[in-house]
């Protein structure tokens, strides 16, 4: 995808900003519309095809993460969200609730471009695969996962995975008796390369643990590595 065919959707009710990032997005070559307000920049999700889309947190009316969620409902397209709360929790927040990227304001206009970009990349990569991926079943040390269904399961019983924890269980098991880093699962799983935090992946794996031993499996299958990572442990 070139950045003169990708069109991006700005949400934001601070006009200063929605003008700052439109202006510097176009310079880049990229398409974009602008939105102030959740229930509108829902409405032009519905009615146009954007390649990707900007969105504020804090927003009048409709919130960012409920427009995120009526996003996700229909559509896989990259989020990026923008916001002024730059905690551990909104971060997680944001990426439970389906978003691609967080962005803390202020930012600057190379940082700005930069997720962007690899934000689309990404987004290219992924549909160039999907008829590979569509299909493709992993099954190790008693789990199952239908990465075409998004589903989970051992011994025939369902283990119930938000999107992010399949993301990530996919990614611990395709690579099944190796030591991945955090920075490495924050990578290969979700794609967030700017993420500084990585103690947002130490919360997915206590998740993961949880159902695991809700639905009767051993839990330390996923293994600590003290001071590096985790391992799906090959049994």
């Amino acid at each position: 995808m070139s950045n003169q065919n990708a069109t991006i959707l700005v949400v934001d009710d601070e006009a200063a900003i929605t003008e700052f990032v439109a202006y510097n997005l176009r310079k880049e070559g990229y398409n974009v519309d602008v939105a102030a307000d959740g229930i509108t920049a829902v409405d032009m999700v519905n009615k146009n095809n954007y390649d990707l889309v900007v969105l504020d947190v804090m927003l009048p009316g409709m919130g960012g993460w409920e427009v995120c969620r009526r996003i996700r409902a229909n559509s896989n397209i990259p989020i990026l969200f923008l916001s002024a709360r730059d905690t551990e929790v909104d971060k997680v927040l944001g990426l439970e609730m389906g978003g691609d990227d967080y962005l803390a304001k202020p930012f600057g206009v190379h940082e700005l471009c930069a997720r962007v970009m690899a934000l689309l990349r990404r987004s290219a990569h992924t549909e160039s695969a999907v008829n590979e991926v569509s299909g493709k079943v992993l099954s190790v040390s008693g789990i199952r996962l239908d990465e075409g269904s998004h589903t989970a399961e051992s011994d025939a019983d369902p283990i119930d995975l938000t999107p992010r924890e399949f993301e990530l269980l996919a990614t611990l098991m395709q690579h099944a008796g190796k030591v991945l880093s955090r920075d490495q699962l924050l990578r290969d799983a979700w794609g967030w390369e700017y993420l500084v935090e990585t103690k947002t992946v130490d919360t997915h794996v206590k998740r993961l643990r949880d159902k695991f031993e809700a639905a009767g499996v051993d839990p330390s299958l996923i293994e600590t590595v003290r001071g590096y990572g985790y391992r799906f442990k090959l049994v």
